[in-house]
């Protein structure tokens, strides 16, 4: 098998372009600084143990407080955060967070304050891929509420409505008792 391709770049992401995909908030705090940006490469590992992966790009700005801190959040935006996820996606480093209420989680890292999902990890692993790396992150703090989801595709953000109500309780108030979390 060889390495080669016969697909161009641009060709690749214009076909990647038509994959939406939930819209998140990768966030961290530590040694390395405060650093967040938005993702949609994100994705479940494993339950046992509750294990996501993130995808960073090594020349982004927020990579080296990623590289640094061992340590993120990934923050699952609702249908009304579309600004803040613009912001995250094109604002200095230091001016994101200057939109949006933000908790200290596990550790000190950011949680956004009213994302539907907010999976508080310690990074356990990473891998090199092309101009990426991929962090897995051990999930050892879940919260998170109600709402609609944000997704993105096809270069445009997307809310998509819920079909039932969330289950009760919310994440918050069952992820101590059911997962051991916090």
């Amino acid at each position: 098998m060889t390495s080669g391709t016969s697909v161009d770049g641009a060709t690749y992401r214009e076909a990647m372009a038509r994959l939406a995909g939930a819209v998140h908030l990768v966030t961290t705090d530590g040694p390395g600084g405060r650093a967040g940006f938005t993702a949609t490469a994100v994705c479940s590992v494993s339950d046992a143990p509750p294990t996501l992966l993130v995808c960073i790009n090594r020349d982004s700005s927020a990579y080296p407080a990623f590289n640094r801190n061992g340590r993120l959040c990934v923050n699952l935006l609702a249908a009304g955060h579309k600004a803040l996820a613009e912001a995250f996606g094109r604002r200095p480093l230091a001016e994101r967070f200057s939109e949006g209420v933000w908790g200290e989680g596990l550790g000190g890292g950011p949680v956004l304050d009213g994302a539907l999902a907010a999976f508080e990890c310690r990074i356990v692993r990473r891998v090199t891929a092309g101009t990426h790396d991929v962090l897995f992150g051990e999930v050892e703090a879940l919260s998170g509420g109600g709402g609609d989801a944000l997704v993105y595709g096809f270069r445009r953000y997307h809310g998509v409505a819920r079909d039932v109500a969330p289950p009760s309780p919310s994440l918050c108030d069952r992820a101590p008792r059911v997962l051991g979390l916090r």
